[in-house]
């Protein structure tokens, strides 16, 4: 097994291996050309964004200045949204569904290093994946961890550091990130009601 293959297995991989380097190259001067194209050329850097990354669905938009090592790791769903400063260490696979939204600075981290400092001096290195699901809200400076999944409809309050996989439906917070409460029918009746609201006031202003 090589290298490259290792890396995405969560086995132990050398870095260093030729493969990787180059895989990391071509993400770099990609991120580079994204994160300087003209605020007004949208066309230009989804045109990047399909070449940078392993899959990416109906309206990707993800405000630069972006980071990524490896970009083909990457596969993003259909109306996603990434604010400022996203960085995603992609070594193994990072999966994200649609109608996902990152607050600014959201780190999404499937690198890690040996626990034995003897071994982590070696130079090889080890990543898990990362898989979050359809319709999360990711709020500002968190950090998800190796290993981890986010269920449907979740929401993370900002500034929490996620090092355990959360479930679907629930607002979570915290360093660690924790379960906080259920997403209920009752905010869902809420906010139904404050979205008609919007719409209605809106109509009277013509």
């Amino acid at each position: 097994m090589d290298n490259q293959s290792r890396m995405v297995a969560e086995k132990l991989y050398a870095a260093s291996d030729e493969r990787l380097v180059k895989g990391r190259l071509r993400a770099k001067k990609l991120v580079q050309r994204f994160n300087q194209l003209p605020v007004e050329d949208k066309d230009g850097r989804a045109a990047i964004l399909d070449e940078l990354l392993g899959q990416t669905g109906e309206n990707c938009y993800i405000e630069p200045p972006f980071r990524c090592d490896y970009g083909s790791n990457i596969r993003i769903g259909k109306n996603f949204y990434a604010n400022y400063e996203a960085i995603i260490l992609d070594c193994a696979p990072v999966t994200i569904g649609d109608e996902v939204m990152f607050g600014p600075r959201v780190n999404v981290f499937t690198a890690s290093h040996p626990i034995d400092a003897v071994v982590r001096q070696t130079g090889l290195e080890i990543a898990a994946p990362i898989s979050i699901g359809h319709r999360v809200w990711i709020g500002g400076n968190v950090t998800l961890t190796p290993g981890i999944e986010i269920g449907d409809n979740t929401i993370i309050g900002a500034g929490s550091i996620v090092t355990k996989s959360i479930p679907a439906n629930v607002v979570a917070a915290g360093n660690p990130c924790r379960v906080l409460r259920a997403i209920t029918e009752e905010d869902k009746k809420y906010w139904e009601e404050q979205r008609q609201q919007y719409n209605e006031e809106e109509q009277t202003n013509f």
